[in-house]
């Protein structure tokens, strides 16, 4: 019980937070509780966890969520920014789709060959932190001096495509589904406030989709998996009002790139 509500909290509060909630949470599965599950078996633990932020994103942006969704059953007489949030999101859930069921299966293989032991998996996750820390930075700087900023309804097809695979790919523990696609939206020249709404607004078919595909089989209700999905919940949404007042404030790249020395620092104990 204690387990469940204080992996909930670790996903709640960094799933928003560019560090990966997913490297977050197999990281506390390791230390905090000594488990030894296997790489494959945590990652969809995240993915149950995920829920919680999902219903998180889901109240905090149900005025988009609810314009969306009116917009996808009166499609010809949507606005033109619906029409196209709504191709930027199906281009971006079929590609997210895809590329993370791709990266799951390998991730799957090279567990059962027995390449992924305690050492390796915690190297790889401070490798890929660096990388999204290092990417984040590059991003804020490379934004200064920019005034002409796009609004969400600028998104194109072709961005959805880009930033799904991205997204995809964060299935991958270290890599930060937030970090990575806030990062390439600074980098489009969208504003800070509108990367963190099109970054949580893409999240939520995938998280929704990646549970039905994964978890429809192996799927149990416990007491103990409402609590860690009611903590996700809980804290999912306070970090969400938190970032969307600092967006421009605060830059958690050069965070994310300790976080990453410190668990390959880990290594040597």
């Amino acid at each position: 019980m204690l387990e469940s509500l204080v992996l909930g909290t670790i996903q709640g509060i960094t799933e928003w937070l560019p560090v990966s909630s997913e490297a977050a949470v197999i990281l506390a599965n390791l230390h905090l509780f000594d488990r030894e599950a296997g790489l494959a078996e945590m990652v969809r633990l995240a993915l149950f966890l995920h829920l919680g932020t999902f219903f998180a994103a889901l109240w905090y942006f149900r005025e988009d969520v609810r314009r969306l969704f009116i917009g996808l059953f009166t499609f010809p007489a949507a606005s033109p920014e619906t029409k196209r949030m709504l191709v930027f999101l199906f281009a971006a859930t079929l590609a997210s789709g895809a590329t993370g069921f791709l990266l799951l299966g390998f991730v799957e293989r090279m567990a059962e060959w027995g390449g992924l032991s305690g050492k390796v998996l915690m190297g790889g996750i401070g490798l890929l932190l660096l990388l999204t820390g290092a990417f984040q930075v590059r991003a804020r700087k490379t934004r200064k001096g920019t005034f002409a900023l796009k609004g969400a309804g600028e998104v194109t097809f072709r961005d959805g495509l880009f930033l799904g695979v991205l997204q995809g790919a964060s299935v991958l523990p270290g890599l930060s589904r937030s970090g990575i696609t806030i990062s390439v939206l600074l980098l489009r020249r969208f504003h800070e406030v509108q990367a963190l709404r099109l970054s949580f607004l893409m999240s939520l078919p995938a998280v929704l989709g990646g549970n039905i595909v994964l978890q429809t089989n192996e799927f149990a209700f416990s007491f103990s998996g409402l609590l860690g999905l009611g903590a996700a919940f809980l804290f999912g949404f306070l970090t969400i009002h938190m970032l969307v007042g600092v967006a421009r404030k605060i830059d958690f790249g050069y965070f994310t790139i300790v976080f990453g020395l410190l668990t390959l620092a880990a290594l040597l104990l």
